[in-house]
């Protein structure tokens, strides 16, 4: 299995054609399939005696992968799209040859020294200082999870002779990963009530704080929200945290990537002062998945969570050296923040600034067009870069029926979503390749309940 002989050659040739022609031809949108039909198509794949490369190979580029949605797709535009640019895109087909194990410096020095450039350019859109740092891991999810250890560590009460449990304030519009976080860290939930976006102001927060009986550690603000986008209201959550030696962490798995278009680093005004920060390049940074950035204002109290000890590493971490596997709820780990870094290092941070304005504009012709449809009525005015809108007239089984026929028709997957029990379309925009175009040909296809028939190129 380890030899690479003149099969494994052809393999190669097979496997970079179709990446070749991934990269390089008209995108499909694709559809999934059930599995009853995959069964049918595909049947048993794991035999004891191998299907064979070819084989394989075959099964997954004519069968498998189509029954996958192609979540970077231009008009992929529900739940939070995914934009990996090409460089980063090929760059990870390197990566997986290399054999990096990027968990301590001393296996993966070269790797962990690029990782920390581009945690170091994240950091400075904090305006954070020099010694702030982190670690990529797989997603939001534990990034959140992880913050939110250092932070019950590091703020638990004590002294008090209670013993109780210590508590996150969340709003609404937090993600589900923060309520799933503290579940796993068996942390109480302060519910702060939100503003009529989903918004967390200060001013509910010190409201909910201080009639609380809860022992509220740590804030979890939202820098954009997954739903509709918005920004909490982050300096005031700064205010009350910095009064109450309260912990800030920051979600900006999303929409913290704005935070690279100078001209709108005013509606972020207060994160500055937070304690952790997660964003996912696999988002709204071009980057392949699974690849999200947490960083720490103060890395040394995440290493105080997450250090492991045993025999065989213990002289490994007693070698003062940087070491990624100190700052996550995780040990082995791929190097997967160095796609990041290579289109990063590859296109330069203005090219990563132009990108991300051009899907704030998009967003605000699109709510544009929205407003002048007779059909369609703006829900919200965009913040960042989803647009929410209703089709007048239309009840929850529609937006359920469109979505599903314009996906078959391989026009788009924008999926309904639902606000205070209402139910809305949603668009988010990320993909430098969407154009408005895209979206007139979507927004023509809610004329009625019938999407047009649209022929897949």
């Amino acid at each position: 299995m380890h030899r690479f002989d003149e099969r494994d050659r052809l393999l190669s040739r097979e496997i970079f054609d179709y990446v070749e022609a991934r990269l390089g031809g008209a995108p499909t949108l694709n559809a999934p399939t059930s599995e009853a039909e995959l069964q049918r198509r595909v049947g048993e794949t794991v035999t004891e005696d191998g299907l064979g490369a070819p084989e394989a190979f075959r099964i997954f580029r004519d069968t498998l992968a189509p029954a996958c949605v192609n979540c970077g797709h231009p008009r992929f535009l529900s739940f939070i799209p995914h934009a990996p640019s090409t460089a980063s895109t090929l760059f990870d087909l390197a990566l997986s040859a290399s054999g990096i194990f990027a968990d301590w410096w001393i296996e993966g020095a070269g790797a962990v020294y690029a990782e920390n450039q581009a945690l170091r350019w994240l950091a400075d859109l904090l305006d954070w200082p020099s010694d702030a740092g982190g670690v990529f891991v797989s997603g939001g999810t534990a990034g959140n999870l992880s913050a939110l250890a250092v932070a019950r560590d590091d703020r638990r009460p004590q002294g008090d002779g209670s013993e109780r449990r210590p508590a996150v304030a969340l709003a609404a519009g937090a993600h589900s990963s923060l309520r799933l976080a503290a579940r796993v860290l068996d942390l109480d939930v302060l519910d702060v009530p939100s503003d009529d976006r989903g918004r967390m102001l200060g001013s509910a927060l010190r409201r909910s704080v201080d009639a609380s009986e809860l022992a509220t550690c740590v804030v979890a603000a939202t820098a954009g929200t997954t739903n509709l986008g918005v920004i909490d209201d982050l300096g005031g959550i700064a205010d009350l945290c910095e009064e109450r030696g309260l912990w800030m962490h920051v979600d900006g798995a999303y929409g913290g990537a704005a935070l690279a278009v100078p001209g709108i680093r005013n509606r972020f005004a207060g994160i500055e002062r937070a304690d952790s920060f997660v964003v996912d390049p696999h988002k709204w940074l071009f980057a392949p998945l699974d690849c999200a950035a947490l960083l720490y204002r103060d890395p040394t109290l995440a290493r105080r969570t997450f250090a492991q000890t045993a025999e065989y590493i213990d002289s490994v971490e007693n070698r003062g050296e940087w070491n990624p596997s100190d700052y996550a709820v995780h040990l082995s780990r791929r190097a997967r923040g160095l796609p990041f870094w290579f289109s990063l290092a590859t296109h330069g941070t203005r090219t990563y600034a132009e990108a991300i304005e051009y899907a704030l504009g998009l967003a605000r012709d699109a709510a544009g067009l929205i407003r002048e449809t007779p059909y369609l009525e703006l829900a919200f005015e965009p913040e960042l870069s989803v647009v929410a809108f209703r089709r007048k007239g239309w009840e929850p089984r529609d937006y359920d029926r469109w979505s599903a026929a314009t996906l078959a028709d391989g026009l788009t997957l924008t999926a309904p979503t639902s606000w205070r029990g209402e139910t809305l379309l949603r668009m988010c925009f990320l993909h430098p390749r969407t154009t408005l175009a895209d979206v007139r040909e979507i927004v023509a296809s809610l004329a009625d309940h019938r999407p047009r028939t649209r022929r897949v190129e």
